[in-house]
């Protein structure tokens, strides 16, 4: 039965799908079969993982609406054992159309629960609001990963996200831990980033990981070719910290494979 991992933070631009695509990547390299869940309207993941969402037919759109059975949606990427549940923008208008549908927050669970077993973990990237999609993923979750980044304002608005998840815990998904926080973005030559880290572990603790995500050209980069940072440049600093990040994860829940890390360079 897999494990279901949202990455989530109201915040745009904190490495969000980043790590969603590059989690889900290292994860599948390490020969654990991984489904990437695209629950952003923005299709990021889709496009990043080299889908163009213009041309998707069936979405998690479709599933979430019109009940699709996740397997006619499911995409096989190029990275072995990473298979993509992607989006497309009529993932927009789902919130809307979701208002007055019975247990409106469990839609995610039902379509998930049918493709569970099938995989070791789902990595669900979630949009950066806390509307009816995010509060959807993190009722089908297992556990949540919080990105923050190492810059000015980092904990701005983490409060108000603690704060989601512990009504949803409490009214929607009492299993619901956090998995981390994970400082990204991070710039060594930078006192501030320094500053940024040491405040996050000050206030969080253990639940701080201890992976950071560096700031790095090929993981920037890596998008744009419609690839993970893992197949584009293995040997990068990006590849490199969240193969770490993968481990750290499979340490803390107590899942080991003998490594046979296989990529595409």
């Amino acid at each position: 039965m897999g494990k279901i991992i949202a990455i989530a933070n109201q915040k745009g631009g904190v490495g969000k799908t980043t790590t969603s695509i590059n989690l889900a990547a290292s994860l599948a390299v390490l020969e654990y079969k991984t489904l990437l869940v695209d629950a952003d309207p923005q299709a990021n993941s889709t496009s990043g993982i080299g889908f163009d969402p213009r041309t998707i037919k069936s979405s998690v759109y479709e599933c979430l609406i019109n009940d699709l059975n996740p397997h006619e949606a499911i995409q096989r990427t190029d990275t072995p054992n990473l298979d993509l549940l992607p989006a497309h923008i009529d993932l927009v208008g789902a919130e809307i159309e979701m208002i007055n549908l019975h247990e409106r927050e469990y839609k995610m669970r039902g379509i998930l629960d049918q493709v569970k077993d099938e995989y070791d973990f789902i990595v669900i990237d979630c949009s950066p609001s806390l509307g009816l999609i995010t509060i959807n993923a993190l009722s089908a979750s297992d556990s949540v990963i919080i990105p923050v980044q190492c810059e000015y304002f980092a904990l701005e608005g983490l409060g108000k996200l603690l704060n989601t998840i512990k009504i949803v815990q409490n009214r929607l998904n009492t299993a619901l831990e956090i998995e981390g926080i994970l400082l990204t973005m991070y710039d060594v030559r930078l006192r501030l980033s320094n500053q940024v880290v040491e405040e996050v572990r000050t206030h969080f603790h253990e639940l701080v990981f201890d992976t950071i995500i560096q700031r790095n050209t090929r993981l920037s980069e890596a998008p744009s070719f419609g690839i993970s940072v893992i197949m584009h440049d293995a040997n990068s600093k990006g590849a490199i910290n969240y193969l770490n990040l993968a481990r750290e994860i499979l340490q803390k829940n107590n899942l080991h494979k003998e490594e046979k890390v296989h990529v595409g360079v």
